[in-house]
């Protein structure tokens, strides 16, 4: 069973547990590296959940297996959110835990007035690319070199915030 919560700056160790396994484990799909995260310290942790709201995915364990944050980009609409950071453990992929990260994501955004939540997904996360798709996001067509390798290029989603997201 994996329980998904918002987490706070007190959480910082489990958030970074998890950020720093996704990034070691699925290097090409994220725009920070794992050497520059790595050296980040607890004050940094803690600065980043209290400026972005941070969904983490936790087993019966207590061991993080999957994580979102969204922000308000800036030079965005004032009404977009954007959903980030989006990653979910191999060994627990296919669970729903991908679709609910989404979901509080999402149920924030319209909690906070938003009218669109929206994201970047590199070409080749095919997986990222279908969930989003599953999940009511619609491809813009818009593209962008991707930061960390501009032979690769990235896809902007977006999903209108509807009466079906009521707020947190």
């Amino acid at each position: 069973m994996v329980l998904i919560q918002r987490v706070g700056e007190d959480d910082w160790e489990i958030v970074r547990d998890v950020r720093l396994r996704a990034v070691r484990e699925n290097p090409g799909i994220f725009g920070a590296s794992l050497a520059r995260e790595n050296r980040f310290v607890e004050s940094h942790w803690r600065m980043r959940l209290r400026t972005s709201p941070t969904w983490i995915a936790v087993d019966d364990t207590g061991t993080g297996r999957g994580i979102v944050q969204m922000l308000q980009e800036p030079g965005s609409p004032t009404d977009d959110r954007h959903l980030i950071s989006l990653w979910v453990a191999p060994e627990t992929r296919r669970r729903g835990i991908g679709w609910a990260l989404v979901d509080a994501v999402c149920k924030a955004a319209a909690a906070d007035g938003a009218s669109t939540v929206s994201l970047w997904v590199v070409d080749n996360n095919h997986a990222a690319g279908d969930l989003c798709v599953r999940a009511g996001f619609t491809r813009t067509g818009e593209r962008q070199a991707f930061s960390r390798d501009d032979s690769l290029t990235e896809e902007r989603f977006v999903r209108t915030i509807t009466a079906d997201d009521p707020a947190e």
